[in-house]
């Protein structure tokens, strides 16, 4: 198989996927400069991630699902320097390990833009064949254990998927240009720090499975912007605080957020206490005052004794000098 393709072939696309095929992807798939659509999913394809394949300028679909894809991933440039037109990459159920690079998606121009039909977009270097290509093929996507297959998606559905990886470090923040990305599953792996807020920009965004990773802190308020979102899972974390409301977090189930005891709000049953409740101090401890009622007491009595000694040796002096012949 390895010289199954040869030099000048026109194939467009290529599904392999769920045969059994065994080794290294064959290298003659380089021949194949016209290629826009690879599928090698559910094989035993046991290999390093193919940057070889960027001499296939046109490809907008790569999926790599569920083989023995193992190493690092991120090469000496980010995955779109080498393919400028994908428009989706699925490497989920493989052992890809290490960091993925913070610049990983920052070229992946086709995933930046929204497409409406067959109508262009100023601004992108994506060529009308590309953008007008009905391009059709089959996906399955894993969400929750149970496995889904979506068949005749047109390649214009953009959506990245590393899922049941070993994945670690930070989470990408080229992400957060991918305005035109309508699925992100980074689940399984992992990946540590916070919720990136600026997922907040991915407005088309449809699907979000972040689960069973190593993330801490807050859910950012910044993901209720999200109108389309329809499946949103965080289970299996460090997070806590409020779950934020509104918009599409109200359809939301307990299932979404399990594994992080200590989130609280809708819709778990755990109540979040409100730390900006006003609050009444203490009754303060008579022996903590700083003058105990006791002492304030006997300062008022020695006040009235003063005053009153003060007063009477005035007004015996004047009695004495007005009356002095009566009392000789």
């Amino acid at each position: 198989m390895m010289n199954a393709f040869m030099h000048g072939s026109s194939l467009e696309s290529i599904d392999l996927s769920e045969n059994g095929f065994t080794g290294q992807l064959p290298r003659s798939l380089a021949n194949c400069t016209n290629l826009e659509v690879l599928s090698v999913g559910d094989n035993t394809f046991d290999d390093v991630f193919p940057f070889w394949l960027g001499t296939l300028s046109k490809l907008q679909v790569l999926i790599l699902h569920s083989n023995k894809f193992y190493g690092q991933i991120y090469g000496s440039r980010d995955v779109c320097s080498y393919f400028p037109n994908l428009w989706i990459i699925d490497l989920s159920n493989n052992g890809f390990t290490g960091q993925v690079g913070q610049n990983y998606f920052k070229n992946c121009n086709a995933m930046k833009f929204v497409y409406v039909g067959k109508s262009s977009v100023m601004g992108s270097n994506i060529s009308s064949e590309v953008l007008t290509a009905h391009v059709q093929y089959s996906m399955t996507s894993i969400h929750k254990g149970v496995r889904t297959e979506y068949e005749k998606i047109l390649t214009i559905f953009t959506t990245i998927d590393l899922s049941c990886n070993n994945f670690e470090g930070e989470m990408p923040t080229s992400l957060h240009d991918l305005e035109g990305l309508q699925s992100l599953n980074l689940s399984n792996n992992h990946f540590t720090r916070q919720i990136l807020p600026s997922l907040g920009y991915l407005k088309n965004l449809e699907s979000l499975d972040l689960s069973q990773n190593d993330l801490f802190g807050e859910i950012p308020r910044q993901l209720v912007q999200l109108n389309f979102l329809s499946i949103f899972n965080v289970a299996f974390h460090n997070l806590h605080g409020r779950i934020p409301q509104g918009k599409q977090f109200n359809t939301f189930e307990n299932d979404s957020y399990e594994g992080n005891p200590k989130l609280c709000g809708k819709p778990l049953f755990k109540e979040c206490q409100d730390s900006n409740t006003s609050r009444l101090p203490p009754a303060s401890n008579t022996s903590d005052s700083l003058f105990p009622s006791e002492i304030i007491d006997w300062i008022f009595i020695f006040a009235g004794v003063g005053s009153g000694l003060v007063v009477g040796v005035i007004i015996g002096n004047f009695l004495y000098t007005r009356y002095t012949d009566r009392f000789i």
